[in-house]
């Protein structure tokens, strides 16, 4: 109930203030990754939460920096779990052991680090992955690879946008990752910014 109701709230703000860009880029930044409608990812964390009812979570993984606002208003509806974020370089405030694997990101078109400090994850822990886009599933594999290296287990992945065009969302859900996209896209144009969704 709550899914379906998120979900088409999700698409109506796309169709409303989203913009498709050459090269399959749709622009969401007035209210996902840029400007944050944090009732919007309230209402995400709670379609999650009624998706991954009856699982443990016990940390939300995400990737810095769009998908931390939605991971820290979905931990809400987990019991407030902590978020961990990935860096994507390293700083002087990374200390200690680490996780790093290499992702490929389709918006810089260029590779970079994933750092996750060893200390924030453990075999112990029950991970939810949450980002705002899938597209090709390289920044989440990268995750699960982080997760694997940790002895973590993956219960799950929470996506606000997927391009169901790309096959990112397939690879994943064949390798039987239990994926849930609030909003599917199935197609979209430049030229005319037509959206359609699954």
């Amino acid at each position: 109930m709550i899914k379906g109701v998120c979900m088409k709230e999700l698409e109506e703000r796309i169709r409303k203030e989203g913009t498709v860009k050459p090269g399959n880029v749709l622009k969401v930044d007035a209210f996902l990754n840029h400007q944050c409608d944090v009732e919007l990812f309230d209402h995400m964390g709670a379609a999650w939460a009624e998706h991954f009812k009856g699982k443990t979570i016990t940390k939300i993984l995400t990737i810095e920096a769009s998908g931390i606002g939605i991971a820290c208003c979905a931990a809400r509806h987990f019991g407030n779990v902590p978020v961990v974020f990935a860096k994507k370089a390293q700083s002087i405030n990374l200390d200690g052991d680490q996780y790093v694997t290499t992702i490929y990101s389709y918006t810089k078109q260029r590779e970079f680090p994933v750092i996750v400090a060893k200390k924030f994850l453990s075999p112990g822990d029950h991970v939810l992955l949450i980002d705002d886009f899938l597209a090709n599933g390289k920044a989440l594999q990268g995750l699960i690879e982080i997760c694997d290296h940790a002895g973590a287990t993956v219960e799950g992945i929470g996506i606000a946008v997927e391009k169901g065009f790309q096959d990112g969302g397939e690879q994943l859900r064949k390798a039987g990752y239990d994926l849930d996209s609030l909003a599917i896209v199935k197609s979209m144009d430049a030229e005319t910014g037509d959206i359609e969704f699954a």
